[in-house]
């Protein structure tokens, strides 16, 4: 197996993998890819340029996305609200993946053997694994959050501190522990993407020049929000 890639400076493109169960899956969970979305010289939003200048295009990343699932193509996978999206590909087509996310699945929904193999393996392969909400039941089920310090949804922690005893489970809307990135619930994970994207490449330039990061986080007035939940006013 060759050794992960140097995310920061990859000199090819970058594999980026949704990992979908046979489930329904929650939309505002998988929809922080579309941070990354933003940051990859392969989409044309047609900016105009007094916005998103061209001397940021130097800093855009070679993203290539994937919608994984068992099947793949052409069977349709569930996402809330009624949403049907067909994959990219298959556990057996996809190649290895560097940026991993996975979501939220029903919660009545046990994953397949099958399932959790391959998110081993992905784990195995992967510079960076990201689970958002619920998302995280998935590596717990395949042994991946052993002696690490993790989040998940606040309502949820004393049960997962339960079902997880190996882990440390912390109250926090993100927690990273070397290459493994888990958020609290829902939109937690959109600040979890951005922390992730600002250690990754953000930084990069000289003092006093644009960062391709914070300008596109100004543009889509993405917040910066507390990770210890100082900012919201009631526990939980």
């Amino acid at each position: 197996m060759s050794a992960p890639l140097d995310l920061s400076n990859p000199k090819r493109p970058i594999h980026v993998g949704v990992i979908l169960m046979n489930s329904t899956t929650e939309i505002l969970d998988v929809a922080p890819i579309d941070i990354l979305s933003a940051l990859n010289a392969g989409e044309d939003f047609g900016i105009p340029e007094n916005i998103k200048p061209a001397s940021l295009d130097a800093q855009m990343m070679d993203f290539h996305f994937h919608w994984v699932s068992e099947a793949g193509p052409p069977q349709t996978m569930k996402l809330t609200s009624g949403i049907k999206l067909e994959p990219t590909d298959s556990f057996a087509s996809c190649p290895p993946l560097d940026i991993v996310l996975i979501g939220a699945h029903n919660m009545k929904y046990t994953p397949s053997e099958a399932e959790l193999a391959y998110v081993r393996k992905a784990w195995e392969e992967c510079s960076a694994f990201l689970t958002i909400c619920g998302g995280v039941l998935v590596p717990l089920m395949a042994g991946i959050l052993e002696g690490k310090t993790v989040t998940g949804p606040r309502p949820f922690l004393p049960v997962l501190r339960q079902q997880g005893v190996g882990a440390t489970w912390l109250e926090k809307r993100w927690v990273r522990d070397g290459k493994l990135w888990t958020s609290s619930t829902l939109l937690n994970g959109t600040d979890m993407m951005l922390a992730f994207a600002r250690e990754t490449w953000g930084g990069r330039v000289a003092e006093g020049e644009p960062d391709l990061i914070e300008h596109v986080r100004r543009l889509g007035a993405w917040p910066s929000r507390d990770v210890d939940f100082k900012d919201v006013p009631w526990a939980i």
